[in-house]
């Protein structure tokens, strides 16, 4: 048997239950990745006339667009595999406009119940450089986070989603020590001289975790030597790196009960500027841990007209 985690990246990202599910309905995270939501839905000043219907189709899709294929202009790009750093590269690229860390796991307690997280940061830079001005408000980053959690028993699964401006202690990433944060959701070291282990934190609508990851395996290079190319065009890439195998213990509250929790938990680390070319409208993404120690993972590149590009791509990695 296996552990899943699933989802389309334009839609969501899905970690499940297939031993006693059929496929993958119990849902431990669905992250409604519409990028468009840094240029529409984070609006950095209130705005006064809300637009028609048919405006607001136009303003996500101009968003999105600009999000994945825009100017890369003041930016780097993912050109050609590079040397990884680690601790440095669990933190920020600022010289990139966007990069996430994305973890997802399974749980269960003691006696065997099931439960599935998701716990995510996305940085997007809407300008290579922050503005000049003075004030404490000034930002050039925009972070928006992710909190899921389902009660595979119970039936229940509960989203939540957050959007700030990379100033004023917001939002924000660092590398030493390690965290990200968004308002009280965190992901941070524990221990000041290494980024594992790590505590994920983040409550919301009466469900809470507080679950400590350890690194597991250690990171996997994804595509050529980390380079994750998305088309044949030069640039539209992005570095990636897994931690596909996390063990993971701690707390889950849900409706006023506590539970105590352990299992496994995959970190995905992506940064691009440009990552999909135009007729590239998202990707879907699955991973398997399997109980033999080996890891899957694929991904989908869908393009405009539904066929899938040649660039998808899929790795095996081994127990070893």
């Amino acid at each position: 048997m296996s552990k899943l985690l699933r989802g389309p990246m334009s839609g969501s990202k899905i970690a499940g239950f297939p031993r006693g599910t059929r496929g993958a309905a119990l849902a431990a995270g669905c992250l409604v990745f519409t990028l468009a939501a840094f240029a529409g839905a984070c609006r950095l000043s209130p705005q006064p006339d809300e637009p028609e219907p048919s405006e607001k189709a136009e303003r996500t899709r101009l968003g999105l667009s600009a999000v994945l294929g825009g100017s890369s202009a003041g930016f780097a790009r993912a050109l050609a595999p590079r040397a990884f750093r680690f601790p440095e590269d669990h933190g920020p690229h600022p010289e990139f406009r966007t990069e996430w860390w994305y973890a997802t796991g399974n749980l269960a307690t003691p006696a065997g119940r099931r439960f599935g997280f998701q716990l995510t940061f996305f940085r997007n830079a809407l300008a290579p450089e922050t503005p000049d001005r003075p004030s404490r408000w000034a930002a050039r980053d925009v972070y928006m986070a992710h909190f899921a959690l389902t009660d595979a028993e119970g039936g229940r699964f509960l989203a939540f989603e957050r959007f700030r401006r990379g100033a004023l202690g917001l939002a924000g990433a660092r590398a030493l020590p390690f965290r990200v944060a968004l308002d009280d959701w965190s992901i941070a070291s524990l221990a000041p001289g290494s980024t594992w282990p790590a505590r994920l934190r983040a409550q919301e609508g009466g469900a809470a975790i507080d679950i400590q990851l350890d690194q597991g395996k250690p990171p996997v290079l994804e595509g050529d030597r980390g380079l994750s190319q998305k088309s044949a065009a030069p640039g539209q890439a992005s570095y990636y790196y897994s931690l596909p195998r996390m063990p993971a213990r701690g707390d889950i509250r849900l409706g006023g009960e506590s539970f105590a929790v352990s299992g496994l938990a995959w970190l995905d680390r992506e940064w691009s500027t440009s990552a999909l070319a135009a007729d590239q409208v998202g990707w879907d993404w699955l991973a398997l841990q399997l109980d033999d120690g080996r890891e899957l993972m694929l991904y989908r590149l869908r393009r405009r007209d539904g066929s899938a590009d040649p660039a998808s791509r899929a790795t095996l990695i081994l127990a070893d």
